[in-house]
């Protein structure tokens, strides 16, 4: 049985109805949280909370489609009226459009920038200062190889994500004084039911890394599992590569 080392805390894991997202709100559950499972599709949301609920945790599903301000608001205040206070957000919702710099359409670019970065901005505006005021909590940007890489093909949405990997820190030193720990993970190439379709191309980015292996959803869960627990107590505003070594070398 996993250490209970997040018991008594609630934990709003966004995307987290299948992937990486869902990983994290099973291992999140697993350690005691009570985990808000947020996504847009309430049978597989459902599945996920199931899941939680049999290896003996608490967890609810609160749907959520997340596009802009607004949705985000929204989700933080129904998710605060289902868990209470939010002790943990888990900000995983996102979405990835690939392609060269010409012809790249522009509603295609601007729904990366809303989602990827709009949204998790949005909620930690809701979110953080509330943590800020009882002088704790634990915030984790999930982003991607593919902004700290050039990548042909990936400009848009490395650039999405290399917003978020910025924002990381300036919320660390914005919130860090009063006990907020705001932390990213990274993650390399990693088997979700997304990628699938281009697992060949997934498969060929993997290889290039010292592992040589495309990651489990479960692999990046860990990371994020350890940033929110007190183990990272001392960790603040970094960017922790989930990635085989591939930004190593």
């Amino acid at each position: 049985m996993a250490t209970q080392d997040l018991a008594g805390r609630t934990a709003l894991v966004t995307g987290a109805t299948s992937g990486i997202g869902a990983a994290t709100a099973v291992e999140l559950g697993r350690r005691g949280a009570h985990v808000l499972v947020a996504g847009r599709d309430s049978k597989r949301g459902g599945a996920v909370v199931d899941k939680i609920r049999s290896d003996g945790g608490k967890a609810d599903f609160v749907r959520a489609d997340l596009r802009d301000a607004a949705s985000a608001r929204d989700l933080a205040q129904r998710a605060t009226e289902v868990g209470g206070q939010i002790d943990v957000l888990v900000n995983n919702a996102g979405i990835g459009a690939f392609g060269p710099t010409q012809g790249f359409a522009e509603d295609t670019f601007d729904n990366l920038f809303a989602i990827n970065v709009k949204v998790p901005f949005y909620l930690v505006s809701e979110i953080a200062p509330a943590m800020a005021g009882r002088g704790g909590g634990a915030i984790v940007n999930i982003t991607t190889m593919a902004a700290q890489l050039g990548i042909p093909g990936m400009a848009v949405y490395g650039a999405s994500k290399a917003a978020l990997n910025l924002m990381t820190r300036s919320w660390a030193a914005e919130f860090g004084p009063n006990g907020v720990r705001v932390n990213t993970v990274s993650p390399g190439p990693t088997r979700t039911p997304a990628v699938e379709p281009a697992i060949e191309m997934v498969e060929q980015l993997a290889a290039q890394s010292p592992n040589g292996q495309v990651a489990t959803p479960a692999e990046i869960a860990n990371a994020v599992a350890f940033l929110v627990s007190d183990s990272a107590s001392y960790v603040q505003g970094a960017l922790l590569n989930v990635d085989g070594g591939r930004t190593a070398v």
